[in-house]
C-alpha cells in the first residue's frame, strides 16, 4: 500500500459525525480522532492515551497546586478495602452497592472475607483517622490523593462512566461543624475557578437535595455545567460530611476542655470526566477544540515546503521560532513529518491545538509568520519580529472566547417556569430548568420518572421566593435547577 493510500485509510477511520446528526455519535469520534483514549479489554475500562493524558496532567497540576496552598498534603491509601470497613456507614455502603466490585479470590483459594476494590475510600482513611487523631492539637487534617477506582457501570462512555477512572478525592477532619463546612465551601470554590479560569467553563454552583447528595453526607455541593446537547454534567463535588462517619468509624478528640467528642469531616473529587466534559462544551464539527490553559501543545508549527524550497533552512527557523516560545513560557511542538501539510492541518486541527504557525519559503523571505486560531479558524499574517505579542495575546483571546461563547450558549438555554407544561416543554427541549419545587422527595422522584429530568442543584446564592410547585402545587420558597445529565 502507498503511503498516500495509508494516510487516507487513517484519516477515513477517524472521520467525525457531526453534531447535528447524532450528538452521542460526535463525542465518540472526536476522541478517536483526536487520539484521546480507547476502550480497554475489560468492559467498560478505558486506555488514556497519551495525548489525553497530557491534559489529565495538566489538570493534576493545576489543582494540586491550589489545594496545596490551603496546607493540603498528599497521601496515598491502598485500593483493597476490608467489606467489614465498607458495612461500617450503612447508608454509604447502600449507595454504593450496585457499583461494587469485589476480589473473592486469590494466592489460590477462595477469600475468607471479600476485599472491595476502592469505589471511594471514605471508609479505609477514616479507620487510619481514629489512630491519627487523638487531641484538638492534632486537627485540621488535610489530605488528598490522586488515584484510580473501581465503579461498576453498567452502559458505558469513555471519560464520562467508565468502570474504572481516575480522580483525586480530598478528605478532611475538623474540630467543628462551621470548619469543616468552610472548608468544602473553599473547595467548591476551587472548583467553580477552575472550571471557569483554565476550563473556560461556566458553571452553575449550590447544594444537592437530599435525594442527589452524596451517599452518607450531611450536605452536597455541586458544580454543575451544561453541555452543547443541553444536558448537565457535574462537573465536581464537595461534601460535607458533618459527624456521619466519625460516629460510625468511632473518630474523636479531647477538645480544649477536655471533653471527648466527634470531628466534623468533608470529602471532595474531580475526575477524569472533565475531559468528556471539554470535549461536549468546546467541542465543533471538526473535533476537539482546547482552552489555551488546558492545552498539552498550545501551539503547533507547521513547516512547509517543496522539492525546490530551502527545508533545512525552514526546519532551522521552525526551531528558532520554537525556542522563543519555550522561553516565553508556552509549550509548543513541530510536526517535522514527510506528509502534506493539508493533512497536518487537518489532523491538529481535530487535536484542538489553540493556535497553528506555518512557515513556508514565502515567510522565510519576508520574515513573517501565518497564525491560524482553532476556535474561530482564522488566518493572519506577522511580522516575526511581533511573535511574542501576537501568540500570548491570541492565547489569551481565544481563551476568553471560549467562555464567552461558552457562557452565552448556557444562558439562553436556562429557562424559568411556573407551570407543568412549561416545564415538561422546557426539559423535551434540553433546557435548564428553573421551578419551584415542595421539597418532597416523593414529587422529585415522580418528576424524574415522568421527564427523566432531576434537581441538579439548589442554586447559589439561594434566593427566597414564594412560589407554588410545578407538579404538585404545593408551597415552595425557592427555585432549583432541573436538566436531563449525564
Amino acid at each position: 500500500m502507498k503511503k498516500e493510500d495509508q494516510i487516507k485509510r487513517v484519516l477515513d477511520s477517524k472521520n467525525i459525525t457531526s453534531r447535528s446528526e447524532s450528538f452521542s455519535r460526535w463525542y465518540q469520534d472526536v476522541i478517536n480522532a483526536a487520539d484521546l483514549a480507547e476502550r480497554g479489554p475489560v468492559y467498560g475500562t478505558m486506555v488514556i492515551k497519551p495525548y489525553g493524558y497530557a491534559i489529565w496532567e495538566k489538570i493534576q497540576k493545576i489543582l494540586d497546586e491550589k489545594f496545596k496552598k490551603l496546607g493540603v498534603k498528599n497521601v496515598y491509601f491502598p485500593s483493597l478495602i476490608p467489606q467489614r470497613l465498607l458495612a461500617k456507614e450503612l447508608e454509604h455502603v447502600e449507595g454504593f452497592s450496585p457499583e461494587v466490585a469485589a476480589v473473592t479470590y486469590a494466592g489460590g483459594k477462595k477469600l475468607q472475607e471479600p476485599f472491595i476494590i476502592r469505589p471511594t475510600s471514605e471508609t479505609i482513611i477514616y479507620n487510619s483517622f481514629k489512630h491519627w487523631i487523638y487531641s484538638w492539637r492534632d486537627l485540621p487534617i488535610l489530605i488528598n490523593q490522586w488515584v484510580n477506582v473501581v465503579r461498576w457501570e453498567m452502559r458505558p462512555r469513555l471519560f464520562l462512566r467508565t468502570s474504572e477512572f481516575l480522580w483525586q478525592e480530598g478528605h478532611t477532619a475538623h474540630s467543628t461543624a462551621e470548619e469543616a463546612d468552610d472548608f468544602s465551601r473553599k473547595i467548591l470554590s476551587i472548583y467553580e475557578w477552575f472550571a471557569r479560569e483554565v476550563m473556560a467553563i461556566p458553571v452553575i454552583v449550590g447544594e444537592k437535595t437530599n435525594t442527589e447528595k452524596f451517599a452518607g453526607a450531611f450536605k452536597t455541593y455541586s458544580v454543575e455545567a451544561m453541555m452543547q446537547d443541553g444536558k448537565s454534567l457535574q462537573f465536581a463535588t464537595s461534601h460535607n460530611l458533618g459527624q456521619n462517619f466519625s460516629k460510625a468509624f468511632n473518630i474523636s478528640f479531647f477538645n480544649r476542655k477536655n471533653e471527648a467528642v466527634f470531628v466534623y469531616q468533608t470529602s471532595w473529587g474531580l475526575s477524569t470526566r472533565t475531559i468528556g466534559g471539554i470535549i461536549m462544551i468546546h467541542g465543533d464539527d471538526t473535533g476537539l477544540v482546547l482552552p489555551p490553559k488546558i492545552a498539552p501543545i498550545e501551539i503547533i508549527i507547521i513547516p512547509i515546503w517543496r522539492e525546490a524550497d530551502p527545508k533545512e533552512k525552514i526546519i532551522s527557523k521552525s526551531k528558532e521560532i520554537l525556542e522563543i516560545l519555550k522561553k516565553n513560557g508556552m509549550a509548543g511542538e513541530i510536526d517535522f513529518r514527510d506528509i502534506r501539510p493539508g493533512e497536518k492541518f487537518y489532523e491538529w486541527e481535530r487535536k484542538g491545538v489553540p493556535i497553528r504557525i506555518e512557515i513556508g519559503p514565502r515567510d522565510l523571505k519576508n520574515k513573517t509568520i501565518t497564525i491560524v486560531r482553532r476556535d474561530t479558524k482564522e488566518r493572519a499574517i506577522y511580522q516575526e519580529s511581533h511573535l511574542i505579542k501576537i501568540t500570548k495575546e491570541t492565547l489569551e483571546k481565544i481563551q476568553t472566547n471560549l467562555l464567552l461563547k461558552a457562557t452565552s450558549f448556557r444562558d439562553s438555554n436556562i429557562i424559568k417556569v411556573d407551570s407543568w407544561k412549561d416545564f415538561s416543554e422546557g426539559i423535551k427541549k434540553n433546557k435548564f430548568v428553573l421551578a419551584h419545587w415542595d421539597n418532597n422527595p416523593k414529587t422529585e422522584q415522580k418528576i424524574k420518572e415522568k421527564t427523566k429530568a432531576t434537581i441538579r442543584c439548589i442554586p447559589f446564592p439561594i434566593i427566597e421566593e414564594d412560589g407554588r410547585c410545578i407538579y404538585t402545587g404545593n408551597p415552595s420558597t425557592k427555585r432549583v435547577l432541573f436538566a436531563k445529565s449525564y
